[in-house]
């Protein structure tokens, strides 16, 4: 485990923030490892040199994703979304079949089992998603962290209702895995994107299936998603692999360069580190909220702050050099890895002018 110390000196060395950067639920910050590695992978192209390196940075990613994950490697696919992800997952069920989700979760985790036409797509208030599993629920589907107002799902208790009912769960983990422990391998389906907790480039996302598969049908297998790859880029796949690779999209290089050390950097700082960091400063801003006269969706223990009413105020923070996001009025903020108590500090008293 990281002292205070050495969490603050590691950070330092990796960012350096023009700005009062409070929004990582959008988009994590590229830790200055991340920038070099993609330089180096770029030159590589500029440069016509073989690109043998950069294949092997998309299998420590996967082995990285996956010891944050909880599982082993053998599990996680890698992918370019979560929507993709969740394609997949769709395509497998039949028709008919329910799923449960949570009113306006993000539309990557919902959309997919829409468009299918011929799926029983019910949603509840996020707070009574677990209670609201029933026999005949085929699956459910959720965030574990609310990308609107950063609300943490009562996993626990839906993993017990969905046993109890004998459905099928997906959790959507990215706007928790990084700050927030994970434990994949609770749930039949997992994913997560790249680009903001785990502070990578954007065109990465991990899926983590069952060492069955849970029925899935690989639907969009490509030759990376072979067991010989590269015996396999003419004609049909005559072997798919034999681990979750098979569920790979093409991989994005130049991102899996990067995001290599980004999770590397997350690997030491330990993700027990970040959340006591990240929500610390969190409810740091509520309680200055509260002083204010404001009062945020109640999301205990998240690193995700939403304010209604001051979504507004989002083009003159931005001014002041502070980013936040303005989610259907609300004012979102987001508290990782490279925030301070001054960052904190800073927002409050532009809200209080």
């Amino acid at each position: 485990m990281e002292t205070t110390e050495t969490f603050e000196s590691l950070v330092r060395a990796e960012f350096t923030p023009q700005s009062t950067y409070l929004n990582t639920a959008s988009n994590g910050l590229l830790p200055a490892r991340t920038v070099a590695a993609l330089h180096a992978a770029a030159l590589l192209r500029a440069e016509g040199r073989p690109l043998t390196s950069l294949y092997e940075d998309v299998e420590a990613c996967r082995a990285g994703y996956a010891r944050l994950a909880g599982v082993p490697p053998t599990r996680v696919a890698v992918g370019a979304s979560v929507a993709a992800h969740t394609g997949v997952i769709a395509a497998s069920l039949p028709a008919g079949a329910e799923v449960l989700t949570a009113e306006d979760d993000f539309t990557s985790v919902l959309n997919p089992f829409h468009v299918r036409g011929d799926l029983k797509v019910r949603a509840v208030p996020l707070e009574r998603i677990a209670e609201s599993v029933r026999p005949g629920t085929a699956l459910v589907a959720v965030s574990a962290a609310q990308s609107a107002d950063g609300r943490i799902a009562d996993l626990p208790a839906l993993r017990e209702a969905a046993r109890t009912h004998g459905a099928r769960t997906y959790v959507d983990f990215s706007q928790a895995a990084g700050w927030l422990p994970m434990e994949a391998d609770a749930f039949d389906f997992t994913a997560s994107v790249a680009f903001k907790w785990l502070l990578g480039p954007h065109g990465a996302a991990f899926l983590v299936v069952p060492e069955d598969f849970g029925g899935l049908t690989p639907v969009l297998a490509g030759w990376v998603a072979a067991e010989e790859p590269w015996d396999s880029c003419y004609g049909p796949v005559a072997e798919l692999a034999h681990s979750a690779r098979r569920f790979d999209l093409t991989h994005a290089l130049f991102t899996c360069a990067g995001l290599r050390r980004s999770l590397d950097l997350i690997e030491e700082l330990g993700v027990a580190a970040v959340h006591t960091h990240d929500v610390g400063l969190a409810d740091r801003f509520r309680a200055g909220l509260a002083r204010l006269g404001h009062e945020p969706v109640a999301a205990p223990g998240s690193a995700i702050v939403s304010v209604p009413g001051l979504g507004g105020r989002q083009p003159e923070l931005s001014r002041a050099g502070i980013e936040v996001s303005n989610r259907a009025g609300n004012l979102r903020a987001a508290f990782h890895l490279y925030n301070t108590a001054a960052d904190v500090d800073r927002l409050l008293d532009v809200l209080a002018g």
